[in-house]
């Protein structure tokens, strides 16, 4: 399905309350999982968690997660500590195109048992779930975090808790720390220390309820919005100040187009009022990358130029988003130079009307490029990929006065 947005106003205001945020609430589910004793509120309605929670649930052989990478990530370690089960975990064809093998290697070092079903290295897999006796693991720094929170999430489950070393310079060390955060709010101690992860053996936790922080990602898109207006002021529900997410940093990030963040009990504002812009910016997103889509539409946007850093993970997510982005932002006229690990957007004056935006079965896609509106009318291809993480995105839209049409 293709969407047309639109919007025709040059000032925004509105209230939102966005869903809980997919890293938390897929990390809590398989806490709780695990451990039992859990009431997990505000959880995330995306695609991926729903994904997850019928994972858990499954008693079949086969379990297909589709697009959840998450899912994907945390469900390996997960099987491989099920004792007696029997798993064939799989996906969609791009998950299936998606690297699992460092994780594998590093659970296989630990006692278990995974198999490849079709292309050494890759999705599907076969999991024979065992007690792992193992309490040490080593893997390098630099890869998904994912790998490094799905070890940790088992951890715990282990007889003698686990350490994990990690060896060269740590990526996206907020996602990390999210997740040892996550134990820890559940009542599993761990440790996070130079390179080194350390997570007690745990066998019961006492019952609690653990309310999940709304998801920083999604409010990027509302950032941006705001970014793109004259003027704006957008209240946006439930966050914390002191988040454990790390796209938290988009509140000093967007502080260089004008929009201040202001923080509530359980709430953020973010208001624009008209002021100069920079030439251009750089950023470095090693501990951010989910939201570098977001800051290069916005700044194709207003005119500005950046340099944004740190990206290597982005070319192995639903799609290999610094390829994609190059597409689709020249699609609009401007001009972009990647590598492997970066992204330079070259300061433009003009955009193209009704350019029809590809979403690479990628949901950061279409909420990345939907606020381009507020600048020329834009086709979304796809359009309703966003529920993977953010299933009222649409809607939302429309609550603060965009036209969203099928094209």
């Amino acid at each position: 399905m293709k969407f047309k947005v639109n919007h025709s106003e040059k000032n925004i205001k509105g209230t939102l309350q966005i869903t809980g945020s997919k890293s938390e609430s897929n990390r809590l589910l398989i806490i709780e999982s695990l451990f039992n004793n859990l009431e997990i509120t505000n959880l995330s309605n995306s695609d991926d968690s729903q994904v997850m929670k019928k994972a858990l649930a499954s008693n079949e052989v086969e379990v297909d997660i589709h697009h959840a990478g998450t899912a994907m990530r945390f469900l390996t370690a997960y099987f491989a500590v099920k004792e007696g089960r029997e798993t064939v975990l799989t996906g969609s064809k791009r998950m299936q195109e998606r690297p699992i093998k460092l994780l594998v290697e590093a659970l296989r070092s630990m006692g278990a048992e995974i198999t490849y079903e079709k292309n050494e290295g890759y999705p599907p897999i076969r999991i024979q779930g065992k007690k792992l006796q193992a309490n040490s693991v080593s893997l390098q720094a630099n890869i998904s975090s994912q790998y490094i929170s799905a070890l940790m999430l088992i951890g715990a489950s282990l007889p003698q808790g686990l350490t994990i070393n990690l060896e060269g310079q740590v990526t996206s060390a907020p996602y990390i720390l999210m997740t040892l955060e996550m134990l820890q709010r559940s009542g599993i101690q761990g440790s996070f220390e130079g390179n080194t992860i350390k997570i007690e053996a745990c066998s019961t936790l006492s019952p609690k309820t653990i309310p999940v922080e709304s998801d920083w990602s999604s409010a990027s898109y509302f950032y941006s919005i705001a970014a793109l207006c004259e003027e704006a002021e957008i209240n946006l529900s439930n966050y914390r100040e002191e988040s454990l997410q790390g796209d938290s940093c988009l509140a000093k990030i967007y502080k260089q187009f004008g929009v201040k963040t202001s923080f509530g009990e359980n709430s953020i504002t973010l208001k624009k009022s008209k002021c100069s812009k920079p030439a251009s910016i750089a950023e470095d997103l090693r501990n951010s990358p989910d939201i570098a889509q977001t800051i290069a539409v916005t700044c194709l946007g207003l005119g500005v130029g950046c340099k944004l850093t740190g990206l290597h993970t982005l070319k192995i997510k639903e799609t290999d988003r610094l390829v994609a982005l190059k597409n689709e932002i020249e699609k609009l006229g401007g001009e972009v130079v990647i590598s492997k690990d970066h992204l330079e957007l070259l300061p433009s004056k003009s955009l193209k009307e009704n350019i029809e935006i590809a979403t690479y079965n990628d949901h950061r896609m279409a909420m990345a490029f939907a606020p381009i509106a507020l600048k020329v009318p834009v086709i979304i291809d796809d359009a309703m990929v966003v529920s993977k993480s953010y299933p009222d995105f649409y809607n939302d839209l429309e609550s603060l006065k965009f036209v969203v049409e099928k094209a």
